[in-house]
């Protein structure tokens, strides 16, 4: 079964039980390791238990295919369900995933943990058509999506967060949910208990507990392609590849941008104000932003505005393709859009 992006927290927190393998694949591998341990845990409480969780890569697999049965067909010597969990997946497991979901297990249940998974995966398609099986995707969060993780964090911990504040730490923190979720945690301990004035998380807070280096790098890149500064795009974008900063992260975000700037010239023409357009915005933007976000609107517009955001989104399905020379295309891409005219 495919998971659609609705279905996939109602699964993790109660997994169909027709699904006796789960694939859970994608860019995001914080995400991806967050969600298996998840449905894991609904078979196995102590994942560290030797007797109930069997651990295999898909070498192992590719080695001794018959492996994968003699695992998810052993009885737990404790009582209970086992855990099968198979990581590295690739297309060269099909074969094997198929034969057994022929008559799979229906207490043990096999995860397979896999990295970017084409629609074109025929793991992927099988794990997606078939009636015993689920696939569920681990993209990297955009930063609404992260904002929404970062209000939930933190009002577990009895905080709520200025927007500015949001929008500042969601920014420098997308691309892997691990390191996210890692980063507000510190957040959480810095500001101690949630009492008196000590309620609300402000940028002051953010800035102090987190730093703010990787947020001013990637607004530094963004806004110096939009306002055509090549220098400080190239600098900014090797500065960000270095910091470890996922590609396909910085492509979102700079769609995201043009996206923003092509619903406020809409907003606009149907009789908003700038200030009103802008403002209704979500999430808002920064406020030190906001003077060059205007500048911006005025040199992308239009046919111009369209035609960038078709070939953001070309770009973004180019670097998908296996072996593509991801960095060497977003390089070309950031030079050539600062030197737009």
């Amino acid at each position: 079964m495919k998971l659609t992006w609705k279905q996939i927290e109602p699964f993790l927190k109660s997994p169909d039980p027709k699904a006796r393998v789960v694939l859970i694949y994608g860019p995001d591998d914080g995400l991806m390791r967050e969600r298996s341990v998840k449905i894991a845990k609904t078979v196995v409480t102590d994942l560290d238990d030797p007797f109930n969780v069997a651990t295999l890569s898909a070498d192992i697999l590719n080695d001794d295919p018959a492996r994968l049965n003699d695992e998810a067909n052993a009885m737990s010597m404790m009582g209970g369900a086992r855990l099968i969990w198979i990581k590295e997946g690739a297309d060269k497991l099909t074969t094997t995933i198929k034969g057994y979901l022929e008559n799979p297990s229906e207490d043990n249940l096999v995860i397979i943990e896999a990295g970017t998974l084409g629609t074109r995966s025929s793991l992927r398609q099988l794990c997606e058509k078939n009636k015993n099986a689920a696939a569920l995707p681990c993209y990297v969060e955009d930063e609404r999506g992260m904002a929404n993780l970062i209000r939930e964090m933190l009002s577990g911990a009895g905080f709520r967060i200025e927007a500015d504040a949001t929008h500042l730490l969601s920014s420098s923190i997308m691309g892997d949910r691990m390191r996210a979720r890692s980063e507000i945690e510190k957040l959480i301990i810095y500001m101690g208990e949630p009492k008196g004035q000590n309620l609300v998380v402000t940028l002051r807070h953010v800035q102090a507990a987190c730093g703010d280096g990787g947020a001013t790098t990637l607004d530094d890149l963004i806004y110096a392609i939009a306002g055509g500064n090549t220098k400080i795009a190239m600098s900014s974008y090797q500065r960000l590849i270095g910091e470890g900063i996922a590609d396909v992260v910085i492509l979102r975000t700079l769609q995201n941008h043009f996206r923003r700037l092509h619903y406020v010239g809409a907003m606009m023409q149907q009789g908003k104000s700038l200030d009103q357009a802008i403002k209704s915005l979500q999430p808002p933007i920064f406020f030190k932003l906001e003077q060059p976000f205007k500048a911006h609107l005025s040199k992308w517009k239009g046919r111009k505005l369209d035609i960038v955001m078709n070939k953001l989104a070309e770009l973004e399905a180019q670097t998908k393709r296996t072996g593509a020379p991801v960095q060497t295309l977003c390089a070309q891409a950031i030079l050539s859009l600062s030197v737009m005219r």
